[in-house]
């Protein structure tokens, strides 16, 4: 039986082995750049332009690589300062435009503060950011998502619910039964199993409302469900909301 110790140790060797020679390669790359013996054509410069911009991205799936193994070796500290769940929402989805250019418009809604918690603030921006972002993408054309902030009770407890989502279909999102979120989509990184450990480092949880019918192939079923695929739910623990 596999030691489950040794998986962050096996991300953390990944990260070495991986960030060396990567490091070798853009060291090259900006040296060609900069290099003045030699006249590059144009058509050369884009393609060393296009190599380097790929060797960024690489270093930076490095460095998610690196933060995932920390964050499942429990080797990270979450900085603990008094947070508004809402207000950052409010404040990150200002910020995402990830589908301005299909007329994709995204905003908060419902409660607009009084749901603190001791939290990362920072890490906290990096995972609604990188949630919000995976919604977006998903929508084809014109329509309204909104980040739907409320409190709610469970088992006697305060926690800060967010439901993103169509406008049309967030209380169709939120009843639901809970489904896994699907974290592997193409063009985001590791930002998602990222977003769900830190959330979940501070007593919380992220979902997706659960797919209707059987899945044609394992792990699929939320590409036959437009609600599944395009909608999720975050829950934080939070103080006793202010009056």
């Amino acid at each position: 039986m596999e030691n489950p110790e040794s998986y962050p140790q096996l991300l953390s060797l990944a990260v070495h082995e991986v960030r060396t020679p990567a490091s070798v390669v853009g060291g090259y790359l900006r040296m060609l750049q900069r290099d003045t013996d030699s006249t590059l054509s144009d058509r050369q410069r884009k393609m060393i332009e296009e190599a380097e911009k790929s060797c960024a991205r690489l270093f930076d799936i490095v460095a998610e690589l690196s933060d995932l193994a920390k964050l499942d070796a429990g080797d990270v500290k979450f900085a603990r300062q008094p947070t508004d769940v809402f207000t950052l929402v409010a404040e990150v989805a200002g910020l995402v435009h990830e589908a301005k250019d299909r007329d994709v418009r995204f905003e908060a809604r419902g409660q607009a503060d009084g749901a603190t918690m001791s939290g990362d603030t920072t890490r906290l921006r990096s995972a609604f950011d990188a949630i919000f972002r995976a919604i977006l993408r998903e929508k084809p054309g014109q329509c309204t998502v909104v980040a739907e902030r409320r409190i709610e009770k469970i088992d006697g407890r305060s926690f800060a619910i967010v439901i993103v989502a169509d406008e049309s279909s967030v209380q169709a999102a939120y009843d639901r039964e809970p489904g896994p979120f699907d974290e592997k989509r193409g063009g985001m990184g590791l930002a998602l199993p990222l977003a769900r450990r830190v959330i979940a480092g501070h007593g919380g949880r992220v979902w997706a409302p659960a797919p209707i019918g059987e899945p044609q192939e394992p792990g699929n079923s939320w590409n036959n469900d437009a609600l599944a695929r395009g909608s999720a739910i975050i829950c934080l623990p939070i103080t006793e909301p202010s009056r």
